[in-house]
C-alpha cells in the first residue's frame, strides 16, 4: 500500500499547483457558456419560464441572469489570474453571483429536484458546490 501511495505522490504531486485551476477553469467556462447559450438577448426560453411563473419584469430578469452567468463565469477565471486582494474579491463576488443564480435555478426551474436523485445526478449541483467552494475559500490554495 505504501509503495502505491508513493507512486501516486511521485506522479501527481507535480500537478498539485494546477489542481485548483482545473476546478476554476471548469466552473468559469461552464458558467460562461451557460450564459452565452442564452444569447441573443432577451433569452426567450428563460423569459417564457419567468412569465409562466408570474415573475415581475421577466425580460429584465432573464437578461440579467444571462449577463450574470457570462460575467460570473469570466470573473471566476479573471479572479484567478489577478493576484492579491483584487483577484480574491473578484473570485468571491463571482462565486456569490453563481451561488445566487443557482439558488434561483433550483427554486424556479428545478423545484422538483430538492434533495433527491435528480438533483445529485445533474451538473447543476456541481456548479453550485464549486461556487460555494470559491465563495468560502476565495483564492486561497
Amino acid at each position: 500500500m505504501n509503495s502505491i501511495n508513493k507512486l501516486f505522490e511521485t506522479v501527481f504531486s507535480p500537478l498539485a499547483p494546477f489542481s485548483l485551476w482545473i476546478v476554476r477553469f471548469t466552473l468559469g467556462v461552464s458558467f460562461f457558456l451557460h450564459g452565452w447559450g442564452k444569447l441573443p438577448l432577451p433569452p426567450t426560453k428563460l423569459m417564457a419560464l419567468f412569465e409562466r411563473i408570474g415573475m415581475v419584469a421577466p425580460e429584465l430578469i432573464a437578461n440579467l441572469v444571462a449577463l450574470g452567468e457570462i460575467g460570473a463565469g469570466a470573473g471566476i477565471l479573471l479572479g484567478g489570474i489577478l493576484k492579491g486582494n483584487i483577484g480574491n474579491i473578484i473570485t468571491r463576488v463571482s462565486a456569490l453571483g453563481i451561488t445566487i443564480i443557482m439558488i434561483g435555478a433550483f427554486y424556479f426551474a428545478h423545484s422538483d429536484w430538492f434533495i433527491n436523485a435528480k438533483l445529485f445526478k445533474s451538473e447543476q449541483i456541481f456548479l453550485f458546490a464549486l461556487a460555494l467552494f470559491f465563495l468560502i475559500n476565495g483564492n486561497k490554495r
